[in-house]
């Protein structure tokens, strides 16, 4: 069998087909409890400042690494560890979405705040779970692949949530909006019904203090363990400097309106999921190592775009050109590195090790504005977006520096958890 018939066979791959629903029904919520919510909030004329409390909300997807050593060690009583949480956790962010929409925001702000904080902290305990799934299903030579479908799906839902439900509210109503959306997580869980069971079937912690403390233990026991640390911390990090204040630049300092600015944020979206699928389906041939240097060079290389967007001046082309290969090369940086998050996952604690790496690699989002204005303030934006592709090296250096650890780590994790047999296996093929 050739290279190219096998990568067509793995599309065919029942685990792989799955994670494109799966990853909508993981992204659904996201909107639900920010953007949409404040459109809804500022329709009904709620207050700025109260809105702004409202942003708070979001906080549950920071810190859902303290409670996933629980869904680690508690093993419902249907479907097993991983999809028995899946379907509770759907089934509860349904409830909370028709709660929402039940609660009149003007009048009950605060009933508001309260469901909307509840369904945060479902949708964040369901994407500890589905990261979970993902990553004790997908075989190690499918998890680029698998990624990048996750993403995919994942990126949909947040369309359908944001832009989707706005349109929806202007022509049904906000309450039949979130009805509609929380009988769309209730169908997903029929597509957690069929899904296959998890490859990987480990023993679940025997202890909540086991759960808590064994899979930083099992972690840091590896020889390269710092070096993986790095890796996940710096990959991304000149991705989230030169997407930092992206927005502020094409309109303060180029001067584009806000529609050229949302419209080409829009195709950069789609850009994105293109970048993903490629990304995922290259990485069936070179191998995740290859695959992270490769991709890595090419995300680091877009930022020079802005550069030339800078260096240009208002230019709808060059706009288009620069976001459209920015948000490609992410997406296929984002496919290597999310697989590569899953190799490092021990089947026994994948909840809590997906969720602590994961939060890491998070970090360069969230602080990455304060030093990015400070520097455009000091050097101004052309040098801005040549020191973020400087930024992206300490990061391709440390995958090189761990280059013979990535590739067999697809495999330890495997390889050391106690297994024991799936609960009824089904066929990987349709």
């Amino acid at each position: 069998m050739t290279q190219g018939s096998s990568s067509f066979a793995a599309l065919l791959n029942r685990r792989l087909i799955v994670m494109l629903p799966l990853g909508f029904a993981s992204g659904l919520p996201l909107a639900l409890t920010s953007g949409t919510l404040q459109a809804w909030l500022t329709v009904e004329e709620v207050d700025l400042k109260t809105i702004g409390i409202f942003t708070l909300v979001g906080l549950p997807y920071t810190l859902k690494f303290l409670w996933a050593p629980v869904m680690d060690r508690v093993v419902p009583p249907w479907l097993g560890r991983r999809r028995g949480w899946m379907v509770l956790t759907q089934l509860c962010v349904a409830v909370g979405l028709g709660l929402m929409a039940l609660t009149n925001p003007k009048i009950h702000p605060g009933w508001m705040a309260a469901y909307a904080l509840l369904v945060a902290f479902l949708a964040a305990s369901l994407d500890i779970v589905f990261d979970a799934y993902r990553t004790d299903t997908l075989h190690a030579h499918e998890r680029g692949l698998g990624a990048a479908v996750w993403v995919n799906g994942y990126r949909i839902a947040l369309l359908a949530s944001g832009a989707g439900a706005l349109v929806l509210a202007d022509y049904a109503g906000w309450q039949i909006t979130y009805l509609a959306m929380a009988a769309i997580m209730v169908a997903g869980v029929g597509i957690t019904l069929v899904s296959p069971d998890p490859t990987l079937v480990a023993n679940a912690p025997r202890s909540l203090a086991e759960a808590i403390g064994a899979p930083l233990a099992e972690f840091f026991a590896r020889p390269q363990a710092l070096g993986f640390l790095a890796v996940i911390i710096l990959y991304k990090l000149g991705d989230a400097f030169a997407s930092a204040l992206q927005t502020a630049f094409l309109i303060g300092g180029l001067g584009f309106s806000s529609t050229e600015v949302g419209a080409v944020k829009g195709l950069g979206i789609f850009a994105t999921l293109l970048g993903a699928f490629v990304g995922g389906l290259l990485m069936t041939r070179s191998g995740l190592l290859r695959s992270l240097l490769i991709f890595g060079v090419l995300q680091a290389v877009s930022n020079l775009g802005f550069v030339a967007l800078s260096l240009t001046g208002k230019s709808s082309a060059m706009l288009t050109a620069a976001v459209v290969i920015e948000n490609v090369t992410g997406g296929m940086g984002t496919a290597a590195f999310v697989a590569l998050v899953m190799s490092l996952c021990d089947p026994r604690y994948t909840a809590t090790q997906f969720a602590l790496l994961s939060s890491l690699e998070a970090l360069g989002r969230v602080f990455a504005g304060r030093p990015s204005a400070d520097v455009v303030a000091l050097v101004g934006w052309t040098q801005f977006f040549v020191l973020t592709v400087v930024v992206a090296l300490p990061g391709l250096w440390a995958v090189w520096r761990i280059r013979r650890s990535i590739e067999p780590e697809q495999e330890a994790p495997a390889k050391t958890a106690v297994m024991e047999p799936a609960a009824s296996p089904v066929s990987d093929r349709l």
